[in-house]
């Protein structure tokens, strides 16, 4: 088989989101795929739709439904375990791509001998082929045989797992097993999924459709969500060891980890989280401090990180409690000045 297409599925059959992501599936012009529809556990009538899908197309749509929920990292990982095509893709539930899209990466990659393909996507909040905002998800320079300086930018601008396209074996050859029961599951083992391929190809068109709303992943901010994410960065370092990466692309790693497990995670926890702690700040801080305690000198961190962000981070770093106060203060300010300002347009 050429191609097994994984597909996590959790509470996506409002507004018919499921069902568009999955006509653009059946629809492929790709020969010879099939299509893994994994329900993790849904509440609403999302494991229905899948089961009618598969009477439909008995030939390429295989839905499977888990007794307990185990997010989007378990599912993908039963659906890895009955994947039978030489190459595989993921997809989130709640987006759809262009009827050529893996027809296209496939022969890419074969043409050039590549085990890692990917395109661009964008950005849209309608459901249509229309195009919109475009997202260049990798670059240029990426491409061709790995070398080092490929993969060092690799980590540090990787793009997303979905819209590439990965070699089954190498995947089983590096048991590369999502976490499950977190979510950012994708930031754990993303390096490892690029970085462990020998060649990267990349078509720059956006053949995948991100729909943005508001019950999703990336909108939807919890402690336990900035938890998940610390343990994500957590896990993204001990899979650099477990492949014996980490002090070869050390700097890298350490600008990676330092963005995902403590920049990102505290300031989305200070601008979303309704009653913030200063147990969680102070925790967060004092394991970034432990784990790369120069951090702060890193390069990728001094030319990467906004100044403002330098200033709040090196504030959280001599004392929460400032920090804390000073950031609802500004918070405030900010609200008060934006909605004065709204008003005076009027």
């Amino acid at each position: 088989m050429k191609l097994s297409i994984i597909v996590p599925v959790y509470n996506m059959a409002a507004e018919k989101k499921l069902e568009y992501c999955l006509d653009s599936l059946v629809g492929q012009t790709v020969s010879d795929y099939e299509i893994i529809a994994v329900d993790d556990c849904s509440t609403d009538e999302s494991w229905e739709i899948l089961q009618a899908y598969e009477k439909r197309f008995p030939e390429k749509f295989r839905a499977v439904h888990l007794a307990a929920n185990r997010h989007q990292g378990g599912a993908k990982n039963v659906g890895l375990k009955m994947a039978q095509g030489d190459w595989i893709g993921f997809i989130d539930s709640d987006d759809w791509i262009t009827p050529d899209m893996y027809e296209r990466l496939i022969g890419k990659a074969e043409e050039t001998g590549a085990d890692l393909a990917g395109c661009d996507y964008c950005l849209t909040a309608e459901h249509s082929m229309k195009v919109g905002q475009v997202v260049h998800n990798n670059k240029k320079s990426q491409t061709g045989v790995l070398d080092d300086e490929k993969r060092r930018s690799l980590i540090l601008d990787g793009g997303s797992l979905v819209v590439k396209i990965f070699r089954r074996s190498m995947i089983l050859q590096y048991d590369l097993w999502f976490p499950e029961d977190i979510f950012y599951e994708d930031n754990a083992l993303g390096n490892s999924y690029l970085i462990l391929a020998n060649q990267f190809v990349y078509i720059e068109e956006p053949l995948y459709f991100y729909y943005q709303h508001e019950s999703s992943t990336v909108h939807t901010i919890s402690e336990k969500r900035c938890e998940d994410r610390c343990e994500a960065g957590r896990l993204m370092l001990e899979e650099a060891k477990r492949h014996d990466y980490l002090d070869r692309y050390r700097p890298e790693l350490e600008y990676s980890f330092t963005l995902l497990f403590y920049v990102n995670t505290l300031f989305t926890y200070m601008a979303g989280v309704k009653r913030t702690k200063y147990r969680f700040v102070k925790k967060l801080g004092e394991e970034m401090r432990c784990t790369f305690p120069d951090f702060q000198k890193n390069t990728y961190y001094c030319e990467r990180t906004g100044e403002e962000e330098k200033k709040l981070i090196r504030m959280q770093m001599r004392s929460t409690v400032l920090f804390m106060g000073y950031y609802k203060l500004l918070w405030t300010y900010r609200k008060l000045r934006k909605k004065l300002s709204s008003k005076s347009a009027r």
